[in-house]
Order: C-alpha cells, then sequence, then structure tokens
C-alpha cells in the first residue's frame, strides 16, 4: 500500500473508531479517553488501534475484552462510515501502560489548559 494512501486511510479509521468508540458506544465496561494511532500493516488487511485508557490494568483488561466483543458491530459501523473497498481486521491494544492508566484523566485536564508543571517553569534570575 503506498505510504500516504497508508496514513489517510489510518487517520480517517482513527477519527472514526474515536468517535465510535468514545461517544457512540453505551457499554459501561467501555472507557475510553480517545484512540491514539491506527497502525495498517502494508498489506491493509489488518490494523491495530491504540487507545488511551484511563484506570489501572484490570480495568484496561476489562475494556479490551469488551472491545474484541463488540468488534463485529464497530467494524459494520466503520463499513458505514468509511467507503473502503476491504476494511482490515482492527485488533485493540492500550497505547499507554497500566500504571499511567489512572493519571490520563489528570494530565489531559492539564494539558488543555496548557499549564506546565512547576518544575518545567523557567527559574527567574
Amino acid at each position: 500500500m503506498d505510504p500516504r494512501r497508508s496514513e489517510r486511510v489510518s487517520e480517517t479509521l482513527r477519527e472514526e473508531l474515536e468517535e465510535l468508540i468514545c461517544w457512540e458506544l453505551s457499554d459501561p465496561r467501555i472507557e475510553c479517553a480517545g484512540v491514539a494511532e491506527v497502525l495498517i500493516s502494508p498489506d491493509g488487511r489488518s490494523a491495530r488501534a491504540r487507545l488511551i485508557l484511563p484506570g489501572g490494568a484490570e480495568s484496561q483488561k476489562e475494556t479490551l475484552s469488551a472491545l474484541d466483543r463488540a468488534k463485529g458491530f464497530i467494524r459494520l459501523e466503520l463499513a458505514q462510515r468509511v467507503d473502503m473497498f476491504r476494511l482490515p481486521d482492527i485488533r485493540f491494544e492500550a497505547a499507554i501502560e497500566a500504571d499511567l492508566g489512572s493519571r490520563i484523566p489528570h494530565l489531559l485536564k492539564r494539558m488543555r489548559r496548557g499549564r506546565p508543571r512547576p518544575e518545567d517553569t523557567p527559574a527567574k534570575s
């Protein structure tokens, strides 16, 4: 697959997956802060969706198992939204370690506000 096409398809799938998983799925087991990236194989038949999942290791494992069960529904919705001849088979994985998962909401809030950490601010001379 052409690298530019692969990048366009990856970004389109990332946007649609983020909207679908984070906002439209009503499964209470799914906690999603966003889709970090979608990596497509060179032949375009498979893709890995790396998700930003809040919570600990157990919560992340539960979210990933719920997404695996909903994979058929997600694939059907993606096929209706994205005009592609062959939609890749999507596997879900966590983009961030479980240790950082509990800090994600705090880090995202800080990032949205644009506030640096106190030690990152330049010292006055």
